[in-house]
């Protein structure tokens, strides 16, 4: 590889654009073989234009690409980097790597974004505008020199010169993951409410706003461009908020006391457990006791109703005595003579 790094420096005095030759190898380490789509990967769609068929040229395209092949390179670095490291911890690596934070940093660092040509009026957010040039280079990179090139350009020019990976893997950036983790401990009902979502009028970026409220004590607002950026903001603020005003902790506890005192409800008797386990047992009486007392129902375990029933639930048990009366013998020669007319 290094033979065609030399003829490619041997040509460079011979070349058009040789002084944008020398800035990309600068920027990359090596020089493009075909420099029209690296150029094509810092042109902001702001200040694009249409070829002979009507379609857009800008770096939308490549940052796609790009952002792809990132995934795909970062990952097998951070697996063969931490070793043993668990899938959780591999994710939330990479994420830290590839976020537009991170590569807008980047970017910046590396003078990508003094050659990004964008329109003079644009207001698009600077980290997303750079970190997406970025990744535009890695798409062009791509279709220039192949994986490999990929490969090598983020082992060598970025994480073993620019990025600490180890720092990165090990420093908390997740403030909304933070904020969630220190309600729950606390019991604080903790809610995020999008408020607006608007579009830049330049660029049509869409913008979100969001605000933290806990136990409906108005927090901080955040600004971004997509819903977890605004989160991420809102919640960072939140947290600082809760650190630096007292008065602040004291009112969302305040709060959250006269929630709780509001939600309990009256404490029942507790149940005797001595009494509970001796409900089977029958209590007796003695005699003058029982003479005394109108007999009550005891209910009798498993005991199942009968198929042929008299008894039913509007009927009443006023006309039932305890001791049965004996028939005159008048009564048994007329129930007898009514017998016999009914056949």
């Amino acid at each position: 590889m290094w033979i065609n790094d030399i003829i490619d420096r041997i040509k460079l005095p011979f070349r058009k654009e040789k002084e944008l030759f020398s800035t990309f190898y600068d920027i990359l380490g090596f020089y493009p073989r075909n420099i029209d789509i690296y150029k094509q990967a810092l042109l902001h769609k702001s200040v694009g234009r249409r070829n002979e068929k009507g379609r857009p040229i800008n770096n939308e395209r490549l940052e796609f690409l790009g952002d792809a092949i990132l995934d795909a390179v970062v990952g097998d670095i951070v697996f063969r980097h931490f070793e043993g490291k668990r899938e959780g911890f591999l994710t939330n690596t990479r994420s830290k790597l590839v976020s537009r934070n991170t590569l807008g940093k980047l970017a910046q660092e590396m003078g990508i974004d003094q050659l990004v040509k964008s329109s003079d009026h644009s207001t698009s957010h600077n980290s997303y505008k750079n970190g997406n040039a970025f990744e535009a280079l890695v798409g062009a990179i791509y279709l220039d020199r192949g994986y490999d090139a990929c490969m090598r350009f983020m082992e060598k020019r970025i994480l073993s010169q620019l990025i600490n990976i180890d720092k990165v893997a090990y420093k908390e950036v997740n403030f909304k993951s933070k904020l969630l983790e220190w309600s729950q401990k606390n019991r604080v009902k903790l809610e995020f409410r999008e408020l607006t979502q608007d579009k830049e009028k330049e660029t049509g970026s869409p913008v979100f706003t969001t605000q933290v409220f806990i136990e409906g004590i108005e927090g901080c607002t955040g600004k971004g461009y997509s819903k977890k950026e605004s989160h991420q903001n809102a919640s960072k603020d939140t947290l600082q908020r809760l650190r630096r005003e007292p008065q602040f902790i004291d009112a969302v506890f305040a709060a959250k006391g006269n929630r709780t005192k509001m939600e309990e409800e009256p404490v029942m008797c507790v149940p005797d457990p001595e009494k509970e386990q001796e409900d089977f047992i029958i209590e007796q009486q003695s005699t003058a006791e029982s003479a005394n007392q109108e007999p009550q129902s005891k209910p009798i375990a498993n005991k199942q109703p009968k198929e042929t029933s008299d008894f039913d639930a509007d009927m009443t048990l006023d006309d039932i005595t305890a001791t049965p009366r004996e028939k005159t013998r008048e009564e048994i020669i007329a129930e007898a003579e009514a017998a016999a007319f009914s056949l």
